[in-house]
C-alpha cells in the first residue's frame, strides 16, 4: 500500500467572501470553479480545478491565514502569474532560490500563502 496522489488541497477562508475567492482563483490562478456537491454547498466556500488539480476553500469561523504552510503549484509562464497577481493587487513575496526552479509566493485575498514554481531546465 502507498499514497498514490493528492485529490485536492484545502485552504481556509473567512465566511461570506466567496466572490473574492472566485476573482482570485479564476482570474489570477486560472482555475475554473467546480460545483460543490449539494450536501456540502450549504457550508459555503468554493472549489476550483484545472481538470487535474483542485483547490477547495472551506469556511473557518475563527479564520487565520496560513502564512507559512502552503501548497506549491508547478506552473508554466510564471511571469504571467506574477503579472495577473500584481494586476489583482495580490501580495507577492520572494524567497531563497530553489535549484532548478524559478519561484514566487503569492497570497490569496485572505492572506493564505501559495507557492508558484516553474522548472528552469531547458530554459535559455
Amino acid at each position: 500500500m502507498s499514497v498514490v496522489g493528492i485529490d485536492h488541497v484545502l485552504l481556509a477562508m473567512p465566511p461570506g467572501r466567496e466572490d473574492e475567492a472566485r476573482a482570485f482563483y479564476t482570474g489570477v490562478m486560472l482555475l475554473q470553479e467546480k460545483v460543490k456537491p449539494a450536501e456540502l454547498a450549504g457550508r459555503g466556500g468554493a472549489w476550483f480545478t484545472n481538470g487535474k488539480n483542485e483547490v477547495h476553500l472551506g469556511i473557518e469561523k475563527d479564520f487565520r491565514p496560513a502564512r507559512k504552510a502552503h501548497p506549491a503549484f508547478v506552473v508554466r509562464d510564471l511571469q504571467g502569474f506574477i503579472a495577473r497577481a500584481r494586476a489583482h493587487g495580490s501580495e507577492i513575496a520572494t524567497d531563497e532560490p530553489l535549484p532548478g526552479y524559478d519561484r514566487i509566493f503569492v497570497y490569496d485575498p485572505f492572506g493564505n500563502r501559495i507557492e508558484l514554481i516553474e522548472p528552469t531546465a531547458g530554459k535559455p
